[in-house]
């Protein structure tokens, strides 16, 4: 099959991507509401992300065998449809991991801060540790945390030695934050996960973070633990309905995102990468993705010589989701827009960093900063 017998259709708001596919096959880029069942019909392959629902509705009557999302997530893909048509799908599994570690991390650092609180004595719940919860463990220890762990599937596999239950993550956390797939259904379901139940069950009225996806947590409960206090403060970039989203949760949370935890460069070119990869082994060719680079920050060394809070510096001059709360909360209707004008946001290890002290400079390696 010749690169012209080839039709892609792929969400234009992929980055890096323009270009890369043209030798092989032909490429129409679309905006991502653009992408309909007329528009698919005639394409082999088709890329998403996550606001492109792929379903019946889109797919019937197609051509289209291989969907790759350029996201972690993939619960907009209706995989059984896919199945039972012979139709394969590809995510890009761990790929804005560190993005989303470092937007937790931060988010934490900043919020410890505006309570005056050592972040060192405090115990954080994680419930799912796949990829991003993974990576916020490693952190959390990093910065001297107690970690608690909740995975069911991962205790069922492996064994329950390191996991915990949610009763022991509601009695105990300081901090509770969510890091599961959507699944509606099943012996491992999280849907509303982060439950009013679950809620009214908090010993230590604790931060609630959610980056996962938005109906993990039930939102209206969560608004309501918090006028109740029997949740401190909540962080929240996935919300239920997006891109509407309750309002009066947005302003009740401590941090409020437009779905942007995963948003770094570097989770960007990871997973494009990941799809662009995926595509060539569907047309069993081998494409070169060395150019897939993330920009340079317009800042790459920070120099924290005599500085008194060193780490919490470090992580928040490579990213701080204050800039964010701020612009949501002013125009929480440009959710979309927010979004898809999101600038350049580089993960630690894009930095070097300069004038720490040994303790420091081990706690800054483990984050993944070069020294």
């Amino acid at each position: 099959m010749s690169a012209q017998d080839v039709h892609i259709v792929a969400d234009s708001k992929i980055p890096f991507l323009h270009g890369l596919l043209e030798p092989y096959a032909q490429v129409s880029y679309y905006e991502p509401h653009e992408i309909t069942n007329a528009v698919v019909r005639d394409a082999d392959i088709l890329l998403v992300r996550t606001r492109t629902r792929v379903d019946k509705r889109l797919l019937n009557g197609s051509r289209c065998k291989f969907v790759g999302t350029a996201t972690i997530g993939y619960d907009h893909i209706d995989t059984q449809y896919c199945q039972e048509n012979g139709i394969r799908w590809q995510n890009a599994p761990g790929c804005n991991a560190g993005s989303v570690g470092q937007y937790v991390l931060a988010s934490i650092l900043l919020w410890a801060r505006s309570k005056n609180r050592n972040i060192s004595d405090m115990t954080i719940g994680i419930i799912g540790v796949g990829h991003v919860g993974s990576i916020v463990e490693k952190y959390c220890r990093a910065l001297g945390m107690n970690v608690l762990l909740n995975d069911p599937p991962r205790a069922a596999a492996e064994g329950a030695d390191k996991f915990v239950s949610l009763e022991e993550i509601a009695a105990q956390s300081d901090i509770v934050t969510f890091h599961t797939p959507l699944t509606m259904q099943g012996e491992y379901a999280t849907c509303h996960l982060g439950s009013a139940t679950f809620f009214d069950s908090l010993q230590r009225r604790p931060l609630v973070i959610n980056s996962a996806r938005g109906a993990v947590v039930d939102n209206y409960a969560l608004l309501r633990a918090l006028n109740t206090e029997k949740v401190g403060d909540a962080v929240m970039d996935c919300w239920e309905g997006e891109p509407r989203l309750n309002t009066a949760l947005m302003f009740a949370s401590f941090i409020a995102t437009p779905h942007t935890a995963g948003y770094s460069s570097d989770g960007k070119a990871n997973a494009t990468r990941m799809i662009v990869e995926a595509v060539g082994k569907e047309l069993g060719v081998t494409i070169d993705t060395s150019d897939i680079v993330p920009p340079t920050p317009p800042v790459s060394t920070l120099a924290l010589a005599r500085n008194s809070d060193p780490i919490a510096t470090a992580v928040l001059s490579s990213y701080n989701p204050l800039f964010e709360t701020r612009n949501l909360k002013r125009q929480p209707y440009d959710f979309e827009r927010l979004r898809n004008s999101y600038g350049i946001r580089r993960e630690f290890g894009a930095y070097t960093i300069t004038g720490t002290t040994d303790n420091n400079s081990t706690v800054l390696r483990k984050l993944g900063f070069k020294l």
